[in-house]
């Protein structure tokens, strides 16, 4: 039993972010994406979740991809 809370704890800490992620880029609330990828995965089969998949695995790289924020130059700059 302990392991199985191990998993889903992993789980659980990991799939949020990219819910949070998506929701932030869109403007919208993190509860909203979420319930769309459930009826979306419902709908479509389960082919959702290798978008989803995807997104949490760019995520967790993204450093190596180089989605760094890059800083604008202010009017005071110019």
């Amino acid at each position: 039993m302990k392991t199985i809370q191990k998993i889903a704890f992993f789980f659980e800490l990991k799939s949020y972010g990219v819910c949070s992620w998506i929701a932030q880029k869109l403007g919208i609330s993190s509860s909203k994406v979420r319930i769309g990828f459930i009826y979306a995965s419902f709908i479509a089969l389960g082919s959702p979740l290798l978008l989803y998949f995807g997104l949490a695995w760019v995520l967790e790289h993204k450093h190596y991809f180089g989605f760094k924020r890059m800083k604008r130059p202010t009017v005071w700059e110019l």
